[in-house]
């Protein structure tokens, strides 16, 4: 019989109770279950056992030894020692624990120990704090957990210790780990070679040796893909599934007034990606397609091929933004192309006057209007849709899964458009985005410049300063990024609006300077960036607002002030401020490192210009879990699993949850029930994946 370990709280854990519970949830350790899944994070191999005599001081050594000496004494200002004095028959060593006196209450004269730690050479052989195995089994013998084998290494938090947390882990295997189940059917486990669930948890936590700890992770890594695959599965099927009015036929002339329209030739990378939305368009079912696009690529024009097609069938179409600037911004543009096509576009936005806004809804609701143009305020009450055939969701990465939802379940399954600057490499692609079709503008417009970008540290700031100001004095502008509007004792860096005021009256007098930052209202945050690209500033001193959608193609010069402080992603996404007219453009870094990983992200953005790339060497320095940010609800974190390195096990559980979901959508199979259940213990809403019960 098999218990539910997910609802047996883990004070029952022996040795933990209500203190150490309470503890224990720092770490997200609520029940059983949580303590068999909060795994380590590395392992130290303390199985090769030393003679003393061979023992070298600076490195860390295991040895097993029987204890000859026990005392406690002070130092000269009167702290208490604890000091044992250990012999393994070769030579002799002391183990010392400051301030730790009832220490003398663990052991006894003879007990033999296994001993990890420190080696250190005064005038003798000594380790400060080891850590120690008492072995006193029969004949000597008892299954170690801290010393004398390969040892887990947990993530910690106040109050819990390595030790204590080892032994709580160990505790709960040993009196938990026979009720735990299997969620796999047989024929998985069979067909890939995996660990019983059961050996999987004993060895990844405490494994016996090396390989064991391997295929334990193996066993793990395979479970979390598969069910994230699984509800990608599901979630795919039940939009190609979803009925709506469908576009039949799509008028040839009107396609091709579009096309003339604009005042460029589309690249064959857009002509491909524009293919694949007409295709969606014209399909029995709804598009659900992500297109990626490098920064400057084009993206707005396929956004705007895809709500045309939606007009051209009849249709209303609308775009959803994360800022009212960029709102504001694709407002300008999409009127201009719309309106010589005749089609009718509208803004809708929380900074709109109640009147402006009523006239804006009751057009939507009417059909008046063809496009709307806005942020969050689209998926608000009192917005109603005459009848909605096309979402497109702009810079996806800044909305939650429920928010792109929000327009695609209120309107009865349009066409849904995601797009997204930020490149993902195919890995991470079906790791996040498995339920939908995946489209790459992969070419950049004719007469795209590349950005010469480099790297100086803080004390050649005022050599980057002069070089700006003669950018400035040629006709260029710039923008310089700092991390914060205003300095503070937790982030050490200038804050933008200081440095505003301190470089507007010294370094840069002569020139024209604005400020932009989240606090401003909207009126003001407007009317700065009209003022920047009708070039009445010459300098705009920002902080990251306009990493997103900002094209001024006049702008040619972007310092970003304590690079070191933004990721290798976000530091790419404004290095595309620049670069977008017909002047050289430069991208300085100033920045001076304090980690290894700072000027791994700096050394990156200033040799590779590449967005792809650029995703390719994030995903290696920081790793895949930093990816799946608060905006990425519904899908887990992964625990164990890295999409860099264990690509063939993620295509392995991709194929098979997706096979699965083809015969059996329902999971209804008897050997598929517990997947069932723990797909919808693990996605909370059912609505989401399609299951009921």
């Amino acid at each position: 019989m098999y218990t539910d370990l997910a609802k047996i709280p883990a004070r029952y854990i022996k040795g933990v109770g209500p203190d150490r519970a309470r503890l224990l949830k720092r770490l997200g350790i609520n029940t059983v279950q949580d303590a068999f899944e909060y795994f380590p994070r590395r392992y130290e191999d303390r199985s090769d056992i030393t003679p003393i005599k061979d023992i070298v001081p600076g490195t860390f050594q295991t040895i097993k030894a029987r204890i000859v000496s026990s005392g406690v004494f002070k130092t000269r200002k009167g702290i208490n020692i604890f000091q044992l004095g250990v012999s393994d028959g070769t030579a002799s060593l002391y183990c010392l624990w400051f301030r730790q006196p009832y220490m003398k209450r663990c052991f006894q004269p003879d007990d033999t120990l296994i001993l990890y730690g420190r080696i250190q050479k005064t005038t003798r052989l000594q380790i400060i704090h080891p850590e120690y195995e008492i072995i006193r089994g029969p004949q000597g013998r008892e299954e170690t957990i801290h010393t004398g084998r390969i040892v887990p290494i947990y993530p910690l938090a106040s109050g819990v210790n390595q030790r204590s947390l080892r032994r709580i882990i160990k505790n709960g295997i040993d009196q938990y780990l026979p009720q735990f189940d299997d969620i796999l059917p047989e024929y998985l486990i069979s067909r890939h070679k995996l660990f019983d669930i059961r050996s999987a948890i004993n060895n990844i936590h405490f494994p016996a040796d090396e390989g064991k700890r391997l295929l334990a992770r193996r066993r793990i890594v395979f479970d979390e893909f598969l069910i994230l695959q699984l509800a990608l599965a599901l979630r795919r099927r039940q939009m190609k599934s979803a009925t709506t009015l469908r576009c039949r036929a799509i008028d040839l002339s009107r396609e091709k007034e579009f096309f003339t329209s604009l005042d460029f030739e589309p690249t064959g990378s857009q002509t491909r990606v524009m293919e694949d939305i007409k295709s969606d368009v014209l399909s029995p079912r709804p598009m659900h397609r992500l297109v990626q696009g490098e920064v400057g690529s084009g993206k707005t024009v396929v956004s705007a091929y895809a709500m045309f097609l939606s007009c051209a069938c009849g249709r209303q179409a609308a775009i959803m933004v994360p800022t009212e600037i960029l709102a504001r911004q694709h407002y300008i543009i999409l009127n201009r192309l719309f309106a010589r096509l005749g089609i009718s576009t509208a803004l809708l936005i929380n900074d709109m006057s109640g009147q402006e806004k009523r006239v804006v809804l009751e057009g939507v609701k009417r059909g008046d209007i063809d496009i709307v143009i806005g942020t969050h305020a689209l998926i608000q009450k009192g917005v109603e849709f005459n009848q909605l055939g096309m979402v497109v969701i702009d810079e996806q990465h800044k909305f939650g899964v429920e928010q792109r939802a929000a327009l695609k379940i209120k309107n009865n399954n349009p066409d849904m458009l995601i797009m997204t600057a930020t490149p993902i490499p195919r890995t991470l692609a079906m790791t996040l985005y498995g339920d939908m079709d995946i489209s790459v503008i992969d070419a950049m417009p004719h007469g795209k410049r590349n950005v010469k970008t480099m790297w100086v540290d803080s004390s050649r700031v005022r050599e980057v300063y002069d070089f700006v100001k003669r950018q400035l004095a040629l006709g260029g502008q710039a923008y310089i990024i700092y991390p914060v509007i205003e300095a503070s004792s937790a982030v050490k860096s200038e804050g933008a609006a200081a440095m505003f005021e301190k470089l507007s009256s010294t370094v840069f007098k002569d020139f024209r300077l604005g400020l932009m930052h989240g606090r401003l209202d909207e009126a003001q945050k407007t009317a700065v960036m009209s003022d920047f690209r009708r070039k009445k500033i010459d300098a705009l001193i920002a902080t990251t607002i306009v990493e997103v959608g900002i094209d001024v193609p006049n702008a040619s010069v972007m310092v970003i002030e304590n690079a070191q402080r933004f990721g290798l992603s976000q530091l790419h996404q404004l290095r595309g401020r620049v670069g977008r007219g017909k002047d050289a453009s430069f991208c300085v870094l100033v920045a001076d490192t304090t980690t290894d990983e700072a000027r791994q992200r700096l050394e990156a953005i200033s040799r590779i210009d590449d967005g792809f790339e650029i995703a390719r060497e994030d995903l290696n320095i920081r790793g895949p879990g930093a990816l799946f940010g608060k905006q990425q609800h519904g899908a887990p974190l992964l625990a164990l699993g890295n999409i860099i390195s264990d690509v063939d096990i993620l295509e392995q559980a991709r194929h098979e949850a997706f096979g699965i979901i083809s015969s059996d959508p329902g999971l209804k199979d008897p050997c598929h029930k517990k997947m069932r259940l723990k797909l919808m213990e693990r996605f909370k809403d059912k609505f989401y994946l399609g299951l009921t019960g």
